[in-house]
Formats: C-alpha cells, structure tokens, sequence
C-alpha cells in the first residue's frame, strides 16, 4: 500500500499543477488578474518549465519527422531537377572538349608544307572499317567537290592512303596500314624501297633496302614519288622504328611508325592529284 501513495502522490500533484494553471488562464482572460496573480503566474511558468522542455524534446522529432514525409514529394521532385541539370553540364562540359579537339585538328591541317602547291580537298572522317583486315575510312567528301578515285589522302603528319572508291558526297580511303597496300618510299640516304602495310595496329615494313645502308632510328621515310607511282613525291610516310640487317639476308628488315595516327582520324585533305602529273 505504500508504494501506491508513492505513485500516486506525484500524479496528485500534477494535476493540482494544471488546475491551477487552467484557473490562471481563465482569470486572465477575464482580465481580473492582478500583481499576485501575475506572480503566482510566474511561479507557474517556471514550475512547467522543465515539463515543457521534457514534452519538446519528445514531440520535436515527430514533428521533423511528419514534416519531411509531407515535403518528401517535393525533396525527389528537386533531386531529379539537379539530376537532370548535372547531366546537361556533363554534356555541354564534353561538347566543349570535342568541339576544342576539332578546332585544333583543323588549325593542324591549315598549314602542310609537303603538299606545295597540289590543290586540296578537306573531308571530315565519318566513319571507319569494322575489321581489322580491310583498314578504311570514309568521309564527307565525294565527286560532287572533285574528289576522284586512287587521289591520295594525307593528314596533319603525312600520307594516310588514297581514295578507291567514291560517290557524290562520299568517299573510301585506303589507309597505307591495310595489307594489300604498298607505297615506294626513300629513306634519308637516298635508298628506296616499297613500304608495306599488315593490318590496323600494326608498323609498316620496308623491303628492298640493301644491306649495309646505314638506317637510323627516328629517320624520316617519304613517298620516293617515282614514274607511275601513285603518291607524289616527298609526303612523309613515317619514322623508322627499328632496322635489323640478318645474316645473308637480301635485304635489311625496316619497320616503320605512320606519321599519322590512323587510329584516331577527325579531318583528311585529299590532294586533287594523279599519276600523270
């Protein structure tokens, strides 16, 4: 029995806290409160304090809580606005890139002193070969601007290949790297030979130069421009690689680089140029 005085006792006396209270509002609204009732208001005030501190700190996080499930609509509806304006960045960002990339590959093509005084025709790439075997690329470009077939093609660091097929808009290039292609070269000594290509990935080989002639790595190859030959003179084709003269062999082994990097092709000129010239 003495433990239910005890637990009732501070139930009583809360009550008789808020009945008090009650009374005090309602005194006060019938504006018959005066300087005891303000103080004894006052003294309530303070009692409640920490009751009401104690009711605040539980109820707050409901209240948090029911408030962001009513705005949770909204926070998904501004999430997948910044969504959308991160993805329009991310695009205007690579635009910028790709469009700076192409200026600069044009302002590369501006200026080729091999070419001299040979009229030009610039294409853009607009696609390339699947396969690995038949190595091409066709461009933007085709009779209605004067390109003909077996017109070589060269980029901002030499020969790329040459035109074999052609339509009014468009055309096929033949890059030097495909295997049935072959290009009679110089080398800086004076000697010529035929380069050859073997495949997308792969260096050119150049055959029919004489043991003992003295290669360096890093020589500069260009089109020999012989009688007939399909390439005029002069055009850089690439840089040695490697030379290796075998024992009795006929011939010293030429690898050599492609001054153009075929693989990544965004603007050609074709030269408006043919043999009989």
């Amino acid at each position: 029995m003495a433990v239910s005085r005890r637990t009732a006792r501070p139930r009583f006396t809360l009550l008789l806290l808020l009945l008090t209270a009650v009374t005090l509002l309602t005194i006060d609204e019938r504006g018959s409160a005066g300087g005891v009732i303000d103080s004894v208001r006052g003294g309530v005030r303070d009692a409640f304090a920490p009751i009401q501190r104690v009711a605040a700190s539980v109820f707050d996080p409901v209240g948090t809580v029911l408030q962001g499930i009513v705005h949770y609509g909204d926070l998904e509806e501004e999430n997948a606005r910044l969504r959308e304006e991160n993805a329009d960045l991310r695009t205007e960002a690579l635009q910028a890139s790709d469009a700076e990339q192409e200026r600069k590959a044009l302002l590369d093509l501006q200026n080729l002193d091999f070419v001299g005084d040979i009229p030009t025709v610039a294409a853009r790439v607009v696609s390339t070969a699947p396969s690995n075997y038949e190595v091409t690329v066709e461009i933007d470009r085709g009779t209605d601007h004067g390109v003909a077939r077996n017109m070589p093609v060269v980029g901002p660091g030499g020969l790329v290949g040459r035109v074999v097929d052609v339509s009014k808009t468009r055309a096929v290039v033949l890059l030097i790297t495909d295997q049935t292609v072959s290009v009679g070269v110089r080398l800086a000594s004076g000697e010529v030979g035929v380069a050859s290509g073997h495949g997308a990935r792969s260096l050119l080989t150049v055959e029919h130069i004489p043991p003992g002639t003295k290669v360096e790595k890093g020589e500069l190859v260009v089109t020999s421009g012989l009688q007939q030959s399909l390439y005029p003179p002069s055009i850089p084709v690439g840089t040695v690689r490697s030379a290796k003269s075998a024992t009795g062999a006929l011939s010293i082994d030429v690898r050599v680089t492609p001054a153009v990097d075929l693989r990544r092709l965004t603007f050609v000129k074709v030269l408006q140029w043919s043999p009989q010239q």
